[in-house]
């Protein structure tokens, strides 16, 4: 294993890579711009730089005075976010969307207890090229609707953290549920998560996708933080919890770091997964979600992580949108090489956590 000894990331390189946050083309709201806008967040508090904090509250209001109609890819509103600017500036307009969008997305119909992101699942030719049979054609062709992993950070934490600022119990149990449901539905008996399950199909799909994983993690975490001890689904999700920790150390390569499939060294290294898993498990000790004792799986995905940082502020290695496939090799294939939220977020959320948590 990688050296326990943290490796730091200059403020000039976290400067930089948040703005290149700032240049990004947010499409107001999908998928992967959450952890940008978080990112954002906790760049501006980690350095001091009160304009970054000030660029997303005016990102959320535009969105906020101009929110109906509702659209699918509202389910990948950022809510964590509006929650925490909302409290902070006593924001009664950013409260009233937030539960404006919270209706609905709860009126929306589930599949196994998960409430829909979308009615036509978004699949896509295989990258890498491998033919497709007739019945990976067939699904290709007309989906149906699917549940995605990526989900899991955000509905879960947008309905607790609001049901909790709106004293609303009910927002925080139909966060919880969906939390419980999305893990039951798609983390496996291993520990991982799959990414995706189609009702078409009645199975799931994409076993171990690494940057999955940490989407799942963040969004576990971003929930037990904030739900209440007490809760009924408290203990079996930071049971999901621990067994997706479990596997990811159990699953960690000698430099600290994943692959782009997890356990699969041929489908080559995913940086950003390591990103996610050094915020995560940062965020987790920090917030006493997890133990001290898992601290040094933050410190060497950190460490894996800020020596892929450069002068530029880039976190190389990060791939593009994956889409969703059912062919398995799909995962091996994606383009790596972009800037992008889900690159450059979890890589200021990771400098964050990881200070929060006391590592210098």
């Amino acid at each position: 294993m990688v050296s326990p000894v943290a490796v730091t990331v200059s403020r000039e390189r976290l400067r930089a890579a948040a703005e290149l946050l700032i240049d990004y083309p947010f499409r107001v709201w999908h998928y992967g711009e959450s952890t940008g806008l978080e990112g954002l967040l906790r760049a501006g508090d980690l350095l001091g730089e009160p304009r970054y904090e000030a660029w997303v509250l005016g990102l959320l209001r535009g969105w906020a005075a101009r929110r109906r109609p509702f659209a699918e890819l509202d389910n990948t509103l950022p809510g964590k976010v509006l929650c925490e600017l909302a409290a902070r500036h006593e924001d009664e307009l950013l409260l009233e969307a937030g539960l404006d969008a919270a209706a609905y997305l709860t009126a929306r119909r589930t599949l196994h207890g998960v409430a829909l992101p979308f009615e036509r699942a978004p699949l896509r030719e295989p990258f890498g090229g491998e033919g497709l049979g007739a019945r990976d054609r067939g699904l290709l062709e007309d989906p149906g609707p699917g549940v995605f992993v990526d989900t899991l950070h955000f509905d879960p934490p947008f309905l607790v953290r609001l049901g909790v600022l709106a004293d609303a119990p009910e927002l925080v149990d139909a966060g919880a549920g969906q939390a419980r449901a999305l893990s039951d539905l798609l983390q496996d008996a291993s520990g991982l998560f799959w990414h995706f399950f189609l009702e078409r199909s009645g199975e799931r799909h994409g076993f171990g996708w690494g940057r999955g994983q940490g989407w799942a993690l963040l969004g576990l975490v971003d929930v037990l933080e904030a739900l209440p001890r007490e809760h009924v689904e408290r203990e079996p999700l930071v049971a999901a919890l621990e067994r997706l920790v479990s596997a990811l150390r159990g699953s960690r390569r000698a430099d600290g770091g994943w692959d782009a499939v997890v356990g699969e060294p041929e489908s080559g290294d995913e940086s950003s997964t390591a990103a996610f898993v050094a915020a995560g498990v940062g965020a987790a000790v920090a917030s006493d979600v997890l133990p001290k004792d898992q601290l040094d799986l933050a410190r060497e995905a950190w460490a894996h992580t800020a020596a892929r940082v450069g002068e530029d502020g880039v976190l190389a290695g990060v791939s593009a949108n994956v889409w969703a496939c059912t062919v398995p090799s799909h995962y091996h294939h994606v383009p790596r090489g972009a800037v992008v939220p889900w690159g450059q977020g979890p890589l200021l959320l990771a400098a964050a956590a990881l200070d929060r948590a006391g590592v210098r």
